[in-house]
C-alpha cells in the first residue's frame, strides 16, 4: 500500500490540524466541521496531483487555450457520520464526482471494550472502472475501513482505490497494510503516537462524529 503523509512539510494544513485538536477551539461544532472541511480541501488538492489527466482545448472569448483536465471518473464515499465534513471538503474541489455513502460503527455486544464493526446503511453507486476515494477522519484500529472496503468491493472493480484520513494511529495503518491490496493508496494528514487501552487515538482529538454533530446515544 502506498502511503502519503501530507503534514510532513509546514503549511496551513498544520494550522487547521491544531485547531481541531485544541479543546479551547473544538467545542465550537460549526468551526470544527469547517476546519475538517478545509483539511479535506487541502487533501483533495494534494491527491489531485497523482490523478490521470488528459489534454483538452478550451474555447475562450478570444481564442483557444490548451490545458488538461482530470480523465478518470471519481466516486467520493464518506463513512457516516464523521466522514461528512471531510466529504464536503472533497466535494468542493471534485464537484463533478459521484457520491456513495456507507455507515460503519463499533458495536459492543458485551458492553465492554471488545467490539465488532457493523456496516449498515449503504447507498453505493457503480464503482466499476472508476477512482474511489473512501473518506474517514480517524484511522484508529483500521477495522472500519477494512470492513467498508470489503463491502464496496463485493460487486465492483474500481480502477484505483484511495483511503483518506485526517488522523491515523500506527496500529491502524499496520492493519490496513495487512488486510488491503497493495495497489491501495492511503492519505494521512497527521500520524499520531498510538492507541490507548480503549482503542482511541492518542493524542488524537476525541470523537470526531460527536464534535461535529453532537453526542450519540
Amino acid at each position: 500500500m502506498k502511503i502519503h503523509y501530507i503534514s510532513e512539510k509546514n503549511s496551513v494544513l498544520n494550522h487547521f490540524l491544531g485547531q481541531i485538536r485544541n479543546v479551547d477551539v473544538q467545542n465550537d461544532s460549526m468551526r470544527f466541521r469547517r476546519n475538517i472541511e478545509r483539511i479535506g480541501e487541502i487533501m483533495a488538492y494534494e491527491l489531485s496531483k497523482i490523478l490521470p489527466y488528459k489534454d483538452v482545448e478550451i474555447q475562450t472569448p478570444l481564442g483557444i487555450k490548451k490545458t488538461t483536465q482530470i480523465e478518470t471518473d471519481l466516486v467520493l464515499c464518506p463513512i457516516l457520520r464523521a466522514g461528512l465534513p471531510l466529504h464536503n471538503g472533497f466535494l468542493n474541489y471534485f464537484d463533478h464526482a459521484e457520491n456513495s455513502f456507507v455507515s460503519a460503527c463499533r458495536y459492543h455486544p458485551n458492553n465492554d471494550d471488545e467490539f465488532e464493526i457493523l456496516v449498515e446503511y449503504q447507498a453505493i453507486s457503480n464503482l466499476n472502472n472508476k477512482t474511489v476515494l473512501l473518506l474517514d477522519p480517524m484511522l484508529a484500529t483500521g477495522q472500519s475501513i477494512v470492513a467498508v472496503h470489503k463491502k464496496l468491493m463485493e460487486n465492483a472493480t474500481p480502477t484505483e482505490f484511495h483511503i483518506v484520513v485526517v488522523i491515523a494511529a500506527p496500529e491502524g495503518i499496520a492493519h490496513l497494510e495487512e488486510n488491503l491490496p497493495e495497489n491501495c493508496h492511503l492519505w494521512v494528514a497527521s500520524l499520531d503516537e498510538k492507541l490507548n487501552e480503549k482503542n482511541y487515538i492518542v493524542p488524537g482529538l476525541g470523537d470526531a462524529g460527536d464534535l461535529a454533530y453532537g453526542s450519540k446515544l
